[in-house]
């Protein structure tokens, strides 16, 4: 009787272990798509140029406040090459060399000689936000999630930059792994 009774209590405790490996909450899936945002994370990119950029004086003027901004910020470098007032009028040219610092590179995805890809808008989760979580069976779930928009420096050079929300919401498929425990599909 006393070994019958010990048996049941191992496998209840044996039973009880395993649904927690595969039992997840809106708490569990909030942290599993966190942990993927760092290794894979969500943005928005533009188009940066650089290199010998030319500048009129009136007509390219907010273009130059954003660069000179970038400057301010440690991410460019720009040195004037040229200064010529335009013949017959009060404008003025400049032409820059504009470089991108060590700084920049974090935000920088692709490189060309005049132009790189550049992430303009970051995603991070919103912990604020309630996670909308369904579970489909005990190996997969389906969480959604809003995502808060973070603008980076590089956010002036985005095209399109009028949003109607400050959040995206996103729904990530997540799997029960053997080995690594939940994780996003």
């Amino acid at each position: 009787m006393k070994r019958t009774w010990i048996m049941l209590v191992a496998f209840i405790a044996f039973a009880t272990s395993c649904k927690n490996e595969t039992s997840i909450n809106e708490d569990d899936a909030s942290e599993v798509i966190e942990e993927h945002l760092v290794i894979e994370p969500e943005y928005e990119t533009t188009t940066f140029h650089f290199g010998e950029m030319k500048f009129s004086g009136s007509k390219d003027q907010s273009d130059l406040d954003k660069y000179k901004e970038l400057e301010d910020k440690g991410l460019i470098e720009m040195v004037l090459d040229e200064k010529k007032k335009v013949f017959l009028s009060k404008d003025t040219s400049y032409v820059y060399q504009i470089r991108l610092t060590e700084k920049a590179a974090p935000l920088v995805l692709d490189q060309d000689k005049d132009k790189a890809t550049v992430k303009a808008i970051t995603y991070i989760l919103d912990d604020a936000k309630p996670v909308n979580f369904v579970k489909s069976n005990n190996k997969t779930a389906k969480a959604t999630v809003s995502l808060k928009k973070v603008e980076t420096e590089f956010y002036p050079f985005l095209n399109g930059k009028d949003s109607n929300s400050e959040f995206i919401t996103k729904t990530y498929k997540l799997k029960l792994k053997k080995d690594k425990g939940w994780e996003v599909e």
